[in-house]
């Protein structure tokens, strides 16, 4: 069997899994953790699904199911004619930012492409029902970012998500929309000229199966995927009830930069942003202010081996150096505290205090018995 049809194959299961009904992105991490590939997977019994965490008899019956039906096999034909690609978790194609996050999905739709440049990306979110005020700053902030050449991340949302779109548009830069619904389902349906627009000038992605209709949970379970992609969250326009708000908690958690434009000090459209700038968020004026405070994140990091450097995640740009030589006798294999301290030529007592900074930070996990692991995130 050649490269190409073994990629293939890998593929197709990859799709039978992630179409399976109540499988999520950490079920099928742990069946792949413990069947080592889709295709393992598929040719494992309901008896031995069941011995895998989370997986019961009535997620093991759908696997049976899916197994003997043509559902994938379906589903891919569907996507090769609508010229949309599956990238797949742990090929080259498949977002570096993505795979760093909690969670990221087996399996990522997309329309159009994502360049190497896109990892120089903010994400512009807000709210749906904004004021002609919120829609002018989206627009603004989103054109002089293009100009600048970073692209333009949000979820095709009518109000903020919007203009942010056609804000990059009209610049001529790049802009991708992370959906909610499948990417034959465009939502909202007035959207569908505009999603067109993206796909050619960047990409339209999503995890959801190709017509998947609209879902209210399936909104804030893409936002993390819309803050994963970016090195930093602007929000304008959020209530206290925005969806926007989510998608700066998982910035926040992912170690990603989140700003926030004011508003009028009365407005309730601008609660979130304010209760934002409140708690420490930075406050954004002009495009400057968002270009200033990722410059520190868009300088080359190398990536560890053989003594070099090593940044897996945009938090750790903030370490001083004694943090960040600990952090990198750290690896994602356990080790004990005893041997960072040996290792590290530090007093104990300074090496202890690092590890819970590390820790508190949320760089590195504290495992029984006195180890330590790198955090995958």
């Amino acid at each position: 069997m050649s490269d190409a049809s073994t990629d293939d194959e890998e593929l197709l299961e990859a799709l039978r899994m992630h179409l399976v009904p109540g499988i999520g992105p950490r079920h099928s991490q742990l069946l792949l953790d413990y069947f080592g590939s889709p295709q393992a997977v598929f040719r494992a019994t309901t008896e031995q699904w069941q011995q895998v965490e989370g997986i019961g008899p009535k997620i093991a019956m759908s696997l049976a199911a899916a197994k003997l039906g043509r559902e994938a096999e379906a589903e891919l034909d569907e996507a090769r004619k609508l010229g949309v690609r599956l990238l797949r978790r742990g090929t080259a194609n498949y977002p570096k930012a993505i795979a760093r996050i909690c969670d990221p999905p087996l399996l990522l739709y997309c329309q159009g492409d994502i360049l190497p440049q896109d990892e120089l990306a903010v994400a512009i979110v807000g709210s749906r029902r904004c004021t002609m005020y919120g829609k002018q700053q989206a627009e603004k902030f989103a054109n002089a970012l293009a100009r600048a050449g970073v692209t333009v991340i949000s979820g095709l949302a009518r109000g903020i998500d919007a203009a942010a779109h056609q804000g990059a548009l009209a610049a001529g830069g790049r802009t991708i929309a992370v959906m909610g619904t499948g990417l034959a389902e465009v939502y909202p349906p007035e959207h569908r000229d505009l999603a067109i627009q993206v796909a050619a000038q960047g990409a339209m992605l999503s995890e959801f199966k190709l017509h998947q209709t609209p879902h209210a949970g399936h909104f804030p379970q893409r936002n993390r995927i819309i803050s994963g992609l970016s090195v930093a969250v602007v929000v304008i326009e959020a209530g206290r009830s925005s969806g926007a708000l989510h998608t700066a908690r998982h910035a926040l958690e992912q170690g990603r930069e989140v700003l926030a434009v004011p508003g009028r000090i009365d407005s309730l459209a601008s609660e979130g942003c304010h209760d934002l700038i409140r708690d420490g968020v930075t406050l954004i004026r002009h495009v400057d202010d968002i270009l200033s405070a990722i410059g520190p994140l868009t300088k080359p990091v190398s990536i560890a081996t053989d003594g070099v450097e090593t940044v897996q995640s945009l938090r750790e740009l903030s370490l001083n150096e004694i943090e960040k030589h600990v952090l990198n006798l750290i690896a994602t294999e356990p080790i004990l505290q005893d041997e960072i301290i040996a290792s590290s030529l530090l007093e104990p007592s300074q090496v202890l205090a690092t590890l819970t900074v590390l820790e508190m930070k949320r760089l590195i996990r504290r495992q029984p018995g006195g180890y330590f692991i790198r955090s995958p995130w």
